[in-house]
C-alpha cells in the first residue's frame, strides 16, 4: 500500500518504519498474517517435553493462535514486527564474581538491567497505531503483543526480514546481533511484505553450543528448556535440579553465555535503549545483601523490573544456589538463616549451598 502527497513521495511502509526508528526501534519489517514456518517445529518441540513446567505453551488455544495468526485477530491483514535493542554486556569471560569490596555478586541477564519491557514497549506500540490512524485518515483495528500473546515472533521477524533464526534459536541480525526485544503490530492495513530473511549466517559456528554449561542447546536448533538457565531461575517454580546447581555458577536471573558467545554480537552496538540500561547494582546483584531481602523488600526492589517475575521464593532460591557456587565460609551464616525461616523453596537450596561451601572450603566453625 501507497500512501503519499506526490508520487514520488514516501509509501506507508517507509512512513511506518520512519515513525518505527523515532519511537526507537532500530528494526523494522511487515509479514504477512499467514501460518508461520516453523510451526511442525513447535510442536514436535512440545511433543518431546522440552517446554518443561511452561504449560500455557501446550494448552489448545495457544497452539492454535501460534499456528495461526488470524486466530488472535481474525481482521489481520499484516504484521509488523519490530525490535528494540537492550544493552549488549560483551564477553563474560572477564566479569569478575566479586566487587571491589569482595563481596561475592551475582549475574543477572542483560534484558532485565532496566525497566520491564511489558511496561515500556505498550506505550510506544500505541503510538505506531495512532501514527497509522492518522496517515491512513481512518481507525485501525489493531491488537499489540511484545512477548504477551501465543505467537511464534521469531518466525514473524524472520519472514519479516528481520533477521535469521540462530543455533541457539535466538534472532539475530547481521547488523545489531541479537540482543534486542521483538514486538508486534497486528493490522487491518494491507502493507506491502518485505522480503524473508532466507540466509543462514550461523555456518559451521558452534560456540553458543559448546559454551552452554548445562548442554541445554540441541543440534535442532531448539532447546531443551528443562536444562536451560534461563527456565531455571525463572519460569521453573519447583526444586532446580541438583545436578545442574553447580553449572549454574552466579547466575540469578536469566542468562547471557548463549548470546555472549555468539561472534555475530561483536557487530552489535554495546547500549541499547536508554529505558532498559542499568539501574544501580541490578546487573550484578550482592548474593548475602539480596538473600536477606524480606518478600515485601524484594517487591520494592524489583518494581518495575522483569526480575519481579521470579518472585521473591524463587529469587532465593536462585541466590542460595549462586552463593553455593561462589561464596566462601563468611557466606554460611546467611544461608543457615534463609535455611531456618527463609521461603520454603528456598531452604533447600540453602542447605545444599552450605554442603557445596563446607565442601569446597571446609566446615564452618
Amino acid at each position: 500500500m501507497t500512501l503519499a502527497a506526490g508520487a514520488a513521495g514516501p509509501s506507508l511502509e517507509e512512513l511506518i518504519k520512519n515513525e518505527a526508528r523515532r519511537l526507537g526501534f532500530v528494526l523494522a519489517g511487515v509479514s504477512t498474517p499467514d501460518p508461520p514456518p516453523h510451526v511442525s517445529v513447535f510442536e514436535e518441540w512440545l511433543t518431546q517435553g522440552r517446554h518443561g513446567s511452561m504449560r500455557y505453551l501446550s494448552e489448545a488455544r495457544s497452539r492454535l493462535c501460534r499456528a495461526d495468526p488470524c486466530q488472535l485477530m481474525p481482521e489481520c491483514r499484516s504484521i509488523i514486527v519490530l525490535a528494540v535493542p537492550y544493552s549488549n554486556p560483551g564477553p563474560l569471560e572477564a566479569e569478575e564474581a566479586r566487587s571491589a569490596d569482595e563481596q561475592p555478586r551475582g549475574r543477572v541477564a542483560a534484558y532485565a538491567w532496566g525497566q520491564d519491557y511489558h511496561d515500556v514497549l505498550p506505550e510506544r506500540l500505541r503510538g505506531m497505531v495512532a501514527f497509522i490512524e492518522q496517515e491512513i485518515g481512518r481507525p485501525v483495528a489493531a491488537r499489540c503483543f511484545t512477548d504477551s500473546a501465543p505467537i511464534l515472533e521469531r518466525d514473524l521477524a524472520q519472514r519479516a526480514g528481520l533477521g535469521w533464526i540462530g543455533k541457539n534459536t535466538c534472532l539475530i541480525n547481521p547488523h545489531h546481533g541479537s540482543y534486542f526485544f521483538l514486538a508486534e503490530l497486528l493490522l487491518d492495513v494491507v502493507l506491502e511484505p518485505d522480503p524473508s530473511f532466507e540466509a543462514d549466517r550461523c555456518g559451521k559456528c558452534r560456540r553458543c553450543i559448546d559454551a552452554c554449561p548445562t548442554n541445554c542447546i540441541l543440534e535442532d536448533r531448539t532447546l531443551d528448556a528443562r536444562r536451560c538457565i534461563s527456565y531455571l531461575t525463572i519460569e521453573l517454580r519447583d526444586e532446580i535440579p541438583v545436578e545442574l546447581r553447580p553449572r549454574m555458577a552466579n547466575w540469578v536471573f536469566g542468562c547471557d553465555i548463549c548470546q555472549a558467545f555468539c561472534p555475530w554480537n561483536r557487530f552489535g552496538p554495546s547500549t541499547g535503549d536508554p529505558a532498559f540500561g542499568s539501574r544501580g547494582a541490578s546487573s550484578s546483584p550482592l548474593l548475602l545483601k539480596q538473600l536477606q531481602l524480606t518478600a515485601e523488600e524484594f517487591r520494592r526492589q524489583s518494581a518495575g523490573s522483569a526480575v519481579r517475575r521470579a518472585r521473591h521464593a524463587g529469587y532465593q532460591r536462585n541466590l542460595a544456589v549462586a552463593a553455593g557456587n561462589i561464596v566462601d565460609r563468611e557466606g554460611i551464616p546467611t544461608l543457615r538463616a534463609v535455611a531456618e525461616r527463609g521461603e520454603s523453596l528456598a531452604q533447600e537450596h540453602a542447605l545444599w549451598a552450605i554442603r557445596q561451601i563446607s565442601d569446597r572450603n571446609g566446615p564452618h566453625g
